[in-house]
């Protein structure tokens, strides 16, 4: 059995509120997991999914229950131990202009870094698989301004990749993609996760994109991990409706794909591929 890398116990955190009551976000929240995983995290606006990535991170101290990182108490690790294992991809950050992007993820390695000038052997080949596991050889020599949205999102990847981490968290990798790339980045992430072992925990906003390409879901609701497991049996109908409160319906492909739409849209007669309906669940 892989080892367990993320294990979150009663996890407890309210923000502090200036002139009012403290609002409670997480009032409870248990969640593992292990080398080789990828589960998808959903919830409504407001349910603490990018909270939990930051406490998990190391960003946010919880004000109870506790978190445990590849076996030791997160306070155990150093800043500099942590990055040197845990990579975030935030929702939005901005790739400073005029750098290639190999200097770009180059930079990822600075938790790595031996050197007070240029990369070592160890660096540049990081580096260049980073590049080749993002699917983003291609854009080495560009400069950041000239990429579209999906290839910054590819190169924001490879940055990531390029600390060598073995715990990835993902808020809303997808934000901003067109749906081609939204589905090109989701099977990057899936592959690197098979070829590198990483353990991947990706906020997402998107049910049928969770569906079609997690394995496990956990679903936050009122400060707790309301379900978690298997695709089918966490995003059943009747969970949705309690954690979102909109009636959905399931609907099937030519091909057997389960996809989840709003009560009163219609699923087209010719639908084959695994996102149909007329008004899928999503952002």
């Amino acid at each position: 059995m892989s080892a367990t890398v993320v294990d979150v116990r009663d996890l407890r955190f309210a923000y502090r509120v200036p002139g009012s009551d403290s609002r409670t976000v997480l009032s409870g929240v248990d969640l593992q997991l292990r080398a080789g995983e990828l589960v998808a995290l959903l919830g409504t606006n407001g349910s603490g999914k990018t909270t939990l990535l930051r406490l998990i991170a190391g960003t946010l101290r919880a004000q109870g229950g506790s978190i445990e990182l590849f076996g030791r108490p997160l306070g155990d690790f150093s800043r500099a131990a942590l990055a040197r294992r845990v990579a975030v991809l935030p929702q939005s950050l901005e790739l400073p202009e005029g750098f290639r992007v190999a200097e770009l993820v180059e930079m990822g390695r600075a938790p790595h870094a031996q050197r007070r000038f240029g990369p070592s052997p160890a660096d540049a080949a990081a580096v260049e698989r980073a590049l080749v596991d993002a699917d983003a050889l291609d854009l080495a020599d560009r400069h950041a301004e000239e990429l579209s949205g999906g290839e910054r999102q590819r190169v924001l990847v490879a940055m990531a990749l390029a600390q060598e981490p073995e715990l990835l968290l993902l808020d809303e990798p997808t934000l901003h993609l067109d749906l081609a790339h939204q589905v090109a980045l989701l099977n990057a992430i899936d592959r690197l996760r098979l070829r590198r072992g990483l353990a991947v925990l990706a906020v997402l906003h998107d049910l049928n994109l969770a569906v079609a390409f997690a394995p496990r879901i956990a679903l936050l609701s009122a400060g707790i991990v309301l379900t978690d497991g298997p695709p089918g049996e966490v995003l059943t109908t009747e969970r949705v409706r309690e954690a979102f409160g909109v009636p959905v319906e399931d609907a099937y492909t030519a091909r057997g794909r389960r996809s989840l739409v709003v009560r009163g849209g219609t699923v087209p007669a010719n639908a084959t591929e695994p996102f149909p309906g007329a008004r899928p669940i999503g952002r």
